[in-house]
């Protein structure tokens, strides 16, 4: 699809991944609506954009139902004035990384409720406002296809995203509306705290920058592509994992006494 135009929304909009995907949107001719909890710094990143006049700022808590009914009025008054949404990207996301046993029941609840519930419910409303062509374009995480300790909870969330796209791609097949799937590796933002930093760098895992990832964001909605892996080796553990998982946690438990020791701090 060309972008040029199109009127997108964007969920997680002031986040680290997208504020720069925001620039790559905006370079590329669309009209955003920066969808996110916090209207300050969503007016601070419209304002920043080259073409700030294009764009406008949502600030909703898709956790909370009066907040997701209120973007549902709103992507419903669009498309009776003729002004509907064209994408729709589910990129607000949040992850800890600590063991399971030292979580609080209320955070596991708080993080499948914004990385996975969010996307589901945000994607159902979508179906019903969304212009045709549309696209709903899921953003995920590695560790939607590979599980990996410390991040059990957004582990289970990512891979539950995976699934739910692939799933409503296919339920949708003939409607007019595309549902894609990209999943980032590890990336260079505020998501991730100096521990996991510093492990990263320690097991010499890789990681790609935000922009990076916004660039690949924007092809994979130019072309269409129904799901996409970022990075290397991680594209291949992920496949690798699907048919030989033992060989990827073999690879997993040679760096747990590491991985740990992060955990601890």
């Amino acid at each position: 699809m060309k972008l040029n135009n199109k009127k997108i929304l964007l969920t997680g909009a002031s986040g680290g991944i997208g504020r720069e995907l925001a620039a790559a949107l905006d370079a590329a001719g669309a009209r955003i609506c920066l969808a996110g909890r916090n209207e300050q710094k969503l007016m601070a990143l419209k304002d920043s954009l080259p073409h700030a006049s294009r764009h406008f700022c949502l600030a909703v808590d898709l956790t909370q139902d009066d907040d997701l009914e209120r973007l549902n009025q709103a992507g419903l008054q669009y498309q009776k004035e003729g002004q509907g949404f064209d994408i729709v990207i589910n990129n607000a996301g949040a992850n800890q990384f600590a063991c399971l046993t030292d979580r609080s029941m209320q955070s596991v609840r708080d993080e499948l409720n914004l990385n996975l519930t969010a996307p589901v419910l945000v994607s159902k409303l979508a179906c019903g406002w969304l212009n045709r062509p549309g696209i709903i374009l899921n953003i995920g995480s590695t560790f939607g296809g590979i599980g990996y300790p410390g991040y059990s909870v957004y582990c289970a969330a990512k891979s539950g995203v995976y699934r739910f796209s692939e799933a409503l791609d296919r339920e949708l097949y003939g409607s007019g509306v595309r549902a894609l799937y990209i999943a980032p590796r590890a990336t260079e933002t505020s998501l991730n705290s100096p521990e996991v930093q510093a492990m990263n760098q320690d097991l010499k895992n890789q990681s790609d920058s935000p922009q990076l990832v916004a660039k690949m964001v924007v092809d994979s909605l130019e072309q269409e592509r129904a799901v996409r892996w970022i990075g290397w080796p991680e594209k291949l553990f992920v496949r690798v994992n699907q048919i030989l998982p033992g060989v990827v946690a073999g690879s997993i438990q040679k760096q747990h006494a590491k991985i740990m020791s992060y955990l601890k701090k």
